[in-house]
């Protein structure tokens, strides 16, 4: 007997197959029949991947982000033909640079003119939103692109799209769907499955053994080593076993421009974020999960030197030039690789090589305790009225959050205010900005939210990037999905990078002598108001001594199920 269902109905059972959970979709006149289709599985109680309507596609890939980030499980997109998809490149971007596996699917405007098939051109914008290529508009910062060209190969080409996601170095995918082609009937005996057990993802794994060695015997031999990582939390587990190896071996660790919280910052051998005058003095350095170690201008490191790179992407494949050393390099699992070094330094430990290291560590401890006296002191100053001191503000903030409480920090000038004054100790409670597309911030924090429903989530923001957010949909998914996050501007009146990059260049320049930046948004914005029209708390901070009154209600709206906002006016960039 024959069994016909259109591509759109195969295409929701693929999704299911592959463990796709959650479509968080910006949908458009490609989308009519998947839109059909999930009626009818509505209908006959058939359970498909949940929808989350999401009014902008920023919001949409970085909730799906967030999510991904949260569980390692890659989710799915659903944008606008050519138009969905170029407002989701810089997404795209973020979650390329971060190795975020998202399936991101855009449908086509439809090919036929004449009604001659099902799903032809029956609107105006059918002859607009056909571009040459399609894929073009995010091609940089995909792992692979797709147009499926039959409905009979739905459920392989979702499957080879989730494989390829998911398999490190994990990225995003691009799926293109043509309204013809997911209007087509198909027998359901012509459609096969593919199981994961026979087609899914490679997970990198462990180093040779000789490497680890090798790596072994530079560490028991070094006087001052150090490591720089940025995502080796990207795997939870990683944390634990970095920090264990750190104070066996007497390690300096510094996570520079960090994504993920990868060393616990109550640890000894925790230095910071800036890597800069230990550089030119270690003789032994591990570069850990890290795209970006230093600066090399204004960090000069120690050109004798050993450095060795553990990366789940070693060679950096998605950046055309790269230049920091690596004498030895080890791609593969970083929390695998870890245990193996560890493994090898305690078989080959001397009890000369633990008292070195033992000291070092000590001298590490005393270091630590001196950076937090400092940035202590940085606090203690709490600003003026509408020029709060943003470390007095983050200090507050964090003297008001628990442990496992999860940040993201888009303060972009202030992201180092947040780094050390927000310390961060429990795996997965830290994110930052791997790209350079800003905007990212508020849907990640709603897909935090989602997959960690009983945890406070916190965005610091700036006001330049809080623009980028697309902060209207930001709240409107908040409230409609019942995701309340809670949200820290810190206003200083535009664009800071902006001005530092130019007097960077320029220290004496005539845009200092006129203080002509080009970098000062519009004067008082009422960002507050923004959250309250989606029913939201609101709050202005302009006076340093009602800071912790005012994160405190701000945190119990929160807490209590409504999002919260507390514009901070901390004066001029």
């Amino acid at each position: 007997m024959t069994t016909l269902h259109s591509t759109a109905h195969y295409f929701l059972e693929g999704l299911n197959e592959i463990g796709i959970e959650y479509l968080f979709c910006n949908l458009g006149t490609d989308h009519a029949p998947l839109i059909e289709a999930m009626a009818r599985w509505r209908s006959e109680g058939l359970v498909h991947a949940k929808t989350v309507i999401c009014p902008h596609e920023n919001v949409a890939v970085h909730m799906a982000a967030g999510y991904a980030v949260a569980t390692g499980r890659g989710q799915g997109v659903l944008v606008h033909v050519d138009a969905g998809t170029a407002n989701a490149a810089m997404a795209l971007h973020n979650l390329y640079r971060a190795r975020i596996p998202v399936l991101l699917m855009a449908g086509r405007s439809p090919h036929t003119l004449h009604g001659e098939l099902p799903g032809s051109r029956d609107t105006y914008v059918h002859f607009v939103q056909e571009p040459f290529d399609q894929a073009s508009l995010v091609r940089p910062y995909v792992k692979w692109e797709y147009s499926l060209p039959t409905g009979v190969v739905t459920k392989e080409a979702l499957r080879r799209a989730h494989t390829l996601m998911q398999s490190d170095p994990r990225g995003p995918v691009y799926l293109m769907l043509p309204r013809e082609t997911l209007a087509e009937n198909w027998d359901a005996a012509a459609v096969r499955s593919y199981p994961e057990q026979r087609f899914g993802p490679v997970a990198a794994g462990a180093a040779d053994t000789g490497s680890v060695a090798a790596l072994a015997d530079r560490l028991l031999a070094a006087r001052d080593p150090v490591l720089v990582t940025s995502y080796c939390g990207r795997n939870p587990a990683s944390v634990a076993r970095l920090d264990e190896l750190a104070r066996f071996a007497g390690i300096r660790v510094y996570e520079f421009n960090p994504l993920h919280l990868s060393m616990p910052h109550d640890s000894p051998c925790f230095a910071g974020f800036m890597p800069d005058a230990s550089l030119a003095k270690a003789d032994c350095g591990v570069l850990l999960d890290v795209d970006v170690p230093w600066i090399p201008r204004d960090m000069p490191d120690n050109p004798d030197a050993w450095w060795a790179h553990i990366d789940v992407d070693a060679v950096k494949r998605g950046f055309p030039m790269w230049g920091f050393p690596s004498n030895l390099r080890m791609e593969g699992d970083s929390r695998i690789i870890l245990g193996q070094l560890l493994e090898a330094l305690r078989a080959r430990a001397t009890p000369d090589f633990t008292a070195r290291a033992r000291s070092r560590v000590e001298a590490l401890a005393a270091a630590h305790r001196d950076r937090t006296a400092g940035m202590a002191r940085l606090a203690a100053d709490p600003g003026t009225t509408g020029r709060i001191n943003p470390h007095f503000l983050c200090a507050e903030l964090n003297r008001a959050l628990g442990a496992g409480d999860i940040v993201l920090n888009e303060a972009i000038r202030n992201g180092g205010t947040v780094f050390n004054q927000v310390p961060r100790s429990q795996p997965g409670t830290r994110i930052g900005l791997a790209g350079g597309g800003l905007g990212f911030s508020g849907g990640m924090a709603l897909g935090m939210k989602l997959a960690n429903p009983e945890r406070t989530v916190v965005q610091v923001v700036g006001d330049g990037s809080f623009y980028f957010c697309n902060p209207e949909a930001v709240y409107a998914v908040a409230a409609q999905y019942k995701l309340p996050i809670f949200t820290v501007v810190l206003d200083n009146g535009g664009w800071a990078a902006v001005k530092e990059a130019t007097l960077r260049m320029h220290p004496e320049g005539d845009a200092k002598r006129l203080e002509a930046y080009q970098s000062q948004l519009a004067p008082n914005m009422a960002f507050a108001k923004i959250a309250e029209a989606a029913g939201a708390y609101g709050e202005t901070l302009t006076e340093p001594s009602e800071a912790a009154g005012a994160i405190r209600r701000c945190l119990d709206e929160v807490r209590g199920g409504r999002s919260a906002l507390l514009h901070a006016h901390i004066g001029p960039h």
